[in-house]
């Protein structure tokens, strides 16, 4: 079964890392993100620019559209990771490693993935496309 696995933290926390902090991390990362590449498990993954970039669409206002992320919270969705998983244990525990990667002190919300559609993209894109 397919899994997203989404990752919150605070976004001033992690605005806080020195680049060199910031380069551990993603190459912590990678390594957790190439081992599920070549196991042909990672659907996908992306990181997220800041909430303060983010607009929202209110369909309850007449389609009014506001700045800013929808909900107000201490943590903010930073990225998600789209896994093949056994099921919910064997997702819960790449959460796991990918949580170790990441020094941060947020969460990874786990959830069954219920439709999924490959894009036609079929590129990375970004500054952390590798």
């Amino acid at each position: 079964m397919l899994y997203a696995l989404l990752c919150y933290d605070s976004e001033d926390v992690i605005g806080a890392w020195s680049a060199d902090q910031e380069r551990a991390v993603l190459a912590r990362l990678g390594l957790v993100e190439r081992a599920l590449a070549e196991d042909g498990r990672l659907a996908g993954a992306a990181r997220l620019l800041p909430s303060t970039t983010a607009v929202t669409l209110c369909k309850a206002r007449e389609s009014l559209v506001i700045d800013g992320p929808f909900a107000e919270t201490k943590e903010q969705l930073l990225g998600f990771f789209l896994v093949e998983c056994d099921g919910l244990e064997a997702a819960i525990e790449v959460a796991r490693r990918l949580a170790v990667a990441n020094p941060g002190r947020g969460a990874y919300e786990i959830r069954p993935v219920e439709a999924f559609k490959p894009g036609v993209l079929g590129r990375a894109v970004g500054s952390d496309a590798a």
